[in-house]
């Protein structure tokens, strides 16, 4: 009885953690999920033609089957040969997550358009858009319900009582989002942003119900301050809401030049999720290669029915320039400061 108390209270917990946080998916390192972030995002690359980035993120590790998030992103800038004050930007990710004991599965794919207009010497306008499919399924032979406990344990073969219509649903989606960036210096640099996730409002249910997936409101900044030639500051901050939940998140992370001409870079920084996690964040950079880890503290009560164990979470982008012409200029100076 003790030990069905435990998972009673532990799934109890899990639940709140759902519902005191935004219900889409997330990374910590939202500054490396660019496309996710927002779709104006797209094509937005201060200092390359384009990128192409991996992110994954593993949580509540201490339960039987851990939460997995994954993403596959690449966007590319065109036409800056044609637009003398401004780009386009075309890109697609990949989304998948697996939860919980019944995998539940998301699968995501979506394409991304944006556009990006220079206002004078030291300003960028970003608009932009993306348009994609969601499949989310679920192992119903791996769930038990209420309605299957016969006093000593839960029989999967007894009738469950749940209205499921089926186990597999699909949807499309669509986001919009606009950006600002302002850089006035070579040691100056604030990008804002403001996005809005699920404006069809799809149909999301297992259930013969009309569930629709409220909108997700995304607003970020983001800033790049060079103190050195050796030292970038670069705090951040990151606010989504959806429906009655929401997550706050700020914090910074410093690069340091090892190699004197910004080649070789090494990253340090906390950041804080309200009445969640203090992520911590180390890194590595060489040529246009970066590597981020990052380690979440949970801050909150769900530390201990966590066995104190957080989330971690990895990313790999890799910034390039186009070789020749075919696709549009050559790296324009980077907008950021650099090394």
């Amino acid at each position: 009885m003790r030990k069905i108390a435990y998972h009673m209270i532990l799934v109890c917990c899990l639940t709140g953690a759902v519902s005191a946080s935004a219900q889409d998916l997330h990374f910590s390192q939202f500054f490396n999920s660019p496309l996710s972030t927002n779709p104006a995002n797209t094509g937005f690359i201060p200092d390359g033609n384009y990128r192409l980035g991996i992110n994954y993120r593993n949580q509540w590790a201490t339960i039987p089957v851990p939460y997995k998030t994954m993403s596959l992103f690449g966007d590319f800038q065109l036409f800056r040969d044609q637009l003398e004050y401004g780009w386009v930007g075309v890109g697609g990710m990949l989304l998948r997550d697996v939860a919980g004991t019944g995998n539940l599965t998301s699968t995501k794919a979506y394409g991304s358009v944006a556009y990006h207009q220079l206002l004078g010497q030291s300003s960028l306008l970003s608009a932009g858009f993306n348009f994609g499919y969601a499949n989310k399924r679920v192992d119903l032979s791996k769930l038990t319900f209420g309605t299957q406990w016969n006093g000593q344990f839960f029989d999967s073969q007894m009738v469950s009582g749940e209205p499921i219509d089926n186990s597999s649903i699909g949807y499309f989606d669509m986001q919009v989002g606009m950006n600002y960036a302002y850089f006035p210096t070579d040691n100056i640099y604030i990008n804002g942003g403001f996005s809005v996730h699920h404006v069809n409002k799809p149909r999301e249910t297992f259930y013969s119900g009309n569930n629709q997936i409220e909108p997700r409101y995304i607003g970020f900044l983001n800033a790049s301050l060079k103190m050195s030639d050796y030292i970038i500051l670069n705090p951040g901050a990151y606010y989504a809401r959806q429906a009655n939940s929401s997550e706050t998140m700020f914090g910074f992370y410093a690069a340091y030049n090892l190699s004197g001409d910004g080649d070789k870079q090494v990253f340090g920084g906390l950041y804080y999720r309200v009445k969640d996690a203090f992520p911590f964040v180390v890194g590595y950079q060489m040529s246009n290669v970066r590597l981020m880890f990052n380690y979440d503290v949970t801050s909150s009560n769900l530390a201990v029915a966590n066995s104190r164990q957080g989330a971690y979470e990895l990313s790999l982008v890799y910034t390039g320039v186009y070789p020749n012409r075919a696709f549009g200029r050559a790296r324009r100076a980077s907008l950021c400061p650099s090394f």
